[in-house]
Parts: structure tokens; sequence; C-alpha cells
């Protein structure tokens, strides 16, 4: 399973990423796809680009976010983690994540720095200067429940957005990304 997951042609599969830490993608709630220019606002600010999504969430919100660190796997190359991006200022948590890294494509010092789990993933290649292109895969509509409806502490139902992309480091497909918000 993991050796598809950064498929440079034919993107990143969300049930693949979902696949890591849940049982059922019904886990986390309902995902609608939505062509790019169909989300209403503020979701289509949020995700219908190829940029950093830390970036994108910090200027939303107005503040720097922070990592919390759910969940971890290492499956041969890889390392994927589940993860929260909270505000510094009140610590909501503005984003829901499953991120899967090819250890083979990001060096040694930069991977050491994810592993410590104390800075989100988009400021730690931006701070090492890392060349790196955000590849939009596919946006969703999504009506959350369960696990996802509580760690975005939204009401079951509740429709929020997310998007899977790829990043390439160095030309090289290297993260795979689940990434979710509210608004």
């Amino acid at each position: 399973m993991q050796r598809d997951l950064l498929n440079l042609h034919s993107g990143v599969e969300l049930q693949s990423l979902v696949g890591l830490f849940h049982r059922s993608i019904d886990e986390l709630g309902t995902f609608e796809p939505v062509a790019s220019g169909a989300l209403e606002e503020p979701f289509s600010r949020l995700l219908d680009h190829d940029a950093h999504m830390t970036v994108t969430v910090e200027a939303h919100h107005g503040c720097p976010v922070d990592v919390k660190v759910l969940e971890i796997r290492h499956d041969e190359d890889f390392y994927s983690r589940k993860i929260l991006l909270t505000r510094q200022s009140d610590d909501t948590v503005v984003q829901y994540g499953i991120v899967s890294i090819d250890k083979r494509a990001i060096s040694t010092h930069v991977f050491e720095e994810i592993m410590a789990q104390q800075t989100p993933l988009g400021r730690i290649l931006i701070n090492h200067d890392v060349l790196r292109e955000v590849k939009l895969n596919q946006l969703f509509s999504i009506a959350a429940e369960n696990q996802l409806a509580r760690y975005l502490s939204v009401k079951s139902g509740e429709q929020v957005a997310g998007r899977t992309a790829i990043i390439e480091c160095d030309g090289v497909p290297a993260i795979g990304l689940l990434e979710i918000v509210t608004r």
C-alpha cells in the first residue's frame, strides 16, 4: 500500500491515506469530490491552491499554528502521522491532517526535525529552504462524522472541507497529504 501513495502520475489516493490510521473513511465523514473553483468561502481560499497549508491557515487565522501529533507509523521507507494544527493564540484546532513522507526524498537533518514533532511540516520545509512544489490532487466537501467531528470540535454532519495533495521536494514526489479545515 505505501509504495502506491506517492505516484506523480495518479496523485495521492484518499482511501490509502485514510487507511493508514482509520479502518474506514466513514470514521471521518462523507467525502464528496468538488471541482476546483466550486468550494464555498472560506474553504476555497483555504484549500484551492498550490501553497503550504501552514502558511495559508496562519494567514487566515491571523496567528502562527502549532502541530499536535496524534499518532505515527513507520512502514519501510515511509513515516506517516495523523496531526492537528492548532492556533497558538487559543489552542483552537484549525486543521486535521494525515501526512505520509517518503524518507528517501528528505534530507536527514530535515527528517530529524520532522520526527521531533515540534513544528508544522510546511514551516520546516520553508525554514530549510527545501525546493518544494505543492500539487493539489482533489478537493472535497465533507460532512464531518465521529472522529473528525470530535477532532475539529464541530457537530456531527457539519460541513467542512479538505484536499489531497502531493509535495514534491527537489523535483521528487515526497509527501502525500490529506488536509481538512474548519471555517
